[in-house]
């Protein structure tokens, strides 16, 4: 009788961009000594149905990582990197201030352990105003203010944090823009800005909070307000808190994070 090897795969689950469980954005982290090949990773993500699952390869005194959806594979992806930065540090006894990973899309980044909170520390955006204000409206149902095209993502200005919080989007004309999501946003109430984050086109309608996402909001929101430091939320129904810094060509993405499980993945 032919023998199977079994592949053991660590996995951790951790709720990030929030100080409590069952609140920000939930993402899987699995840990390999080497990678697997893609179509499993996306099976995986897939079995997972998490907005993101992280896969981390140790190299030395870095980390390689990559992120995919339930669908695809993405450029980056915040709160995956939050959530790995934290099992690192929190599971795994990681001592160093500064954690470096490697993406092969998105280049170098770091994770910074102060003061309680975990701060990314990720590439800025780059921002031009778009000319498909119609296009957006009819994905939204509600004239935007402004319509804000960066890497990957649309990002409509909405006139107070009530038109965000009530917004209900056409998923299926939102799916058919050329992007990988749409951000709308606007001022807060309580905090400087306030979004929320739609993808269909990536296996995710609504994502409860979106470091990446940060990465066009923090330049956009530190422009328009005159300020490098800002506090902003995400409103989807989970929600989540950021704390936002403004460094030119970087800015930084701050938040906690919880442990839910920890466990292991068990493949033929």
């Amino acid at each position: 009788m032919q023998q199977v090897t079994i592949k053991r795969i660590k996995i951790y689950q951790v709720d990030a961009f929030t100080d409590r469980l069952f609140a920000g954005n939930p993402a899987a982290v699995c840990f390999l000594k080497e990678w697997l090949n893609d179509q499993t990773m996306q099976d995986i993500a897939f079995e997972n149905n998490l907005a993101e699952t992280a896969f981390v390869v140790p190299r030395g005194s870095l980390y390689e990582i990559r992120w995919f959806t339930p669908a695809v594979e993405v450029d980056l992806c915040g709160h995956a990197t939050l959530a790995t930065a934290f099992v690192i540090y929190h599971c795994l006894g990681y001592k160093a201030p500064v954690i470096v990973f490697h993406s092969p899309r998105s280049g170098e980044l770091k994770v910074r352990n102060e003061k309680n909170l975990l701060w990314l520390d990720f590439p800025a955006d780059v921002l031009v105003h778009s000319g498909d204000s119609a296009i957006i409206r009819d994905c939204i149902g509600i004239e935007p203010i402004e319509v804000i095209r960066g890497k990957t993502d649309y990002i409509a200005m909405l006139g107070c944090e009530t038109d965000v919080l009530l917004l209900k989007p056409d998923m299926i004309k939102t799916a058919a823009l050329n992007a990988r999501g749409l951000i709308v946003t606007a001022p807060g109430n309580e905090v400087d800005f306030v979004s929320r984050f739609f993808a269909p086109q990536s296996g995710i309608d609504e994502d409860p909070v979106t470091g990446s996402a940060h990465t066009s909001l923090i330049p956009l929101w530190s422009e328009k307000l005159g300020k490098r430091e800002m506090e902003a939320r995400q409103l989807s129904q989970r929600g989540g808190r950021l704390f936002c810094i403004d460094n030119g060509a970087r800015c930084l993405i701050g938040g906690e994070a919880r442990l839910y499980f920890e466990g292991e993945l068990i493949l033929p």
